[in-house]
């Protein structure tokens, strides 16, 4: 299947896009069902694996791109993958800085400061790891693909390793006795940093983006045994399903000494990730595969797939829509101390449809999540009829 784009690819990674957008939207952060919410440190939900398998989507895709690119001689091939790193990466950034605007204490609105612009995201994590282990790759590139897990190997054991030499000896997993919180607060500044645990700390900081590259690699590495194959039959399966369970079983040892942590992104927590990963693309490629050779690929495949198609483009509109209703506002009532509430387009949309849904709270939140995901997934349906595909 060298060469053959598999439909439950793009299934994968829509799938990822779409469980993004459903978990970074809800109603309400205050009401969530436990599996939508992240762990808050050790330990890992369903919400905690979308950024890995989305990471390991990218590892599959590069199978097919990169020996394109390699074809095309090393000045073409490292023009390349400068372009798409930079790009991804300066995408991330003004998607931070959107929408450009504030409104300031006066109530008017004024440019948003590039002194407290977060310089890493999501975006950013994905553009570093990419463009790392598209250079590793390329170093590998004449040796056999089980090399690749000795680069794997590697990255994470020496990020272990940081952790033990650089960290707090007493706790070297916690926020503060994590050697890339200092890090990052002397490379990037405090200023530039995401502040969701109350510091400065950044969950996709440079430290933690070591491992993952890891994560990419490992998609490669799966998703060159898959393009090895000659069809997708049960030795194929079998064989995925055995690398699932050997990545989950070292995860489960590696989380004795290092604990299973998305924020950190820690060694055990890539293994984890990357086993789950792998045990899901195989049952997609049961399911999808021989339905999509006999034209029947089902309705729910088929929504992940126009996800999948465009997946940047629509992972990017999700996050800026709501950023550009927020400079929509209006007077909502008084506050206790007499000045002015205000709300805008989406939680007044929320508070009045669908807030009092149910008699719990945490229903609404989902529901409104849900019906936010309805909406880009006929936006990317829309595009996929139309063939329009944005490609970085």
């Amino acid at each position: 299947m060298t060469g053959e784009r598999l439909r439950s690819l793009d299934v994968f990674r829509g799938a990822t896009v779409a469980a993004m957008i459903l978990v970074n939207n809800p109603g309400s952060w205050s009401h969530l069902y436990p599996p939508l919410a992240h762990a808050p440190w050790h330990g890992v939900t369903p919400t905690d694996l979308v950024f890995p398998f989305f990471l390991f989507a990218v590892g599959n895709a590069m199978v097919l791109t990169l020996p394109r690119w390699l074809a095309q001689g090393d000045v073409a091939f490292w023009g390349r993958v400068a372009r798409r790193t930079a790009l991804i990466f300066a995408i991330g950034l003004l998607l931070n800085w959107s929408p450009f605007l504030r409104w300031d204490a006066a109530g008017e609105l004024v440019p948003r400061s590039w002194e407290t612009l977060r310089l890493m995201g999501v975006l950013q994590r994905i553009a570093l790891a990419f463009g790392a282990a598209a250079v590793i790759l390329w170093w590998l590139r004449r040796r056999e693909p089980g090399a690749v897990l000795w680069a794997v190997g590697a990255l994470l054991l020496g990020y272990w390793a940081a952790c033990l030499t650089f960290g707090d000896r007493a706790d070297p997993y916690s926020l503060e006795g994590f050697f890339g919180t200092h890090w990052d607060r002397a490379l990037l500044g405090t200023a530039h940093l995401y502040r969701g645990e109350g510091v400065p700390f950044d969950p996709e900081g440079l430290a933690s983006t070591l491992p993952a590259v890891a994560q990419v690699l490992l998609g490669w590495w799966v998703g060159q045994a898959v393009a090895a194959a000659r069809r997708i039959d049960e030795r194929l399966l079998v064989r995925l399903f055995v690398h699932a369970a050997a990545l989950l079983v070292l995860a489960y040892l590696w989380q004795l000494v290092m604990p299973l942590n998305k924020k950190l992104w820690t060694s055990s927590y890539v293994l984890f990730g990357g086993g789950c990963a792998a045990a899901l693309l195989a049952v997609l490629l049961h399911g999808v595969e021989p339905r999509a050779a006999a034209g029947r690929i089902p309705a729910w495949a088929r929504c992940c797939e126009w996800f999948g198609r465009n997946a940047l483009f629509v992972f990017v509109l999700s996050g800026l829509v709501p950023r550009l209703l927020s400079l929509w506002r209006w007077e909502d009532g008084l506050a206790a101390d007499g000045t002015p509430r205000w709300i805008t387009p989406l939680p007044w949309l929320y508070r009045t449809v669908f807030a009092d849904l149910g008699s719990d709270p945490r229903l609404g939140s989902l529901l409104f999540a849900c019906a936010n995901l309805a909406v880009y997934a006929a936006v990317a349906a829309w595009m996929d009829r139309r063939r329009w595909y944005v490609r970085v």
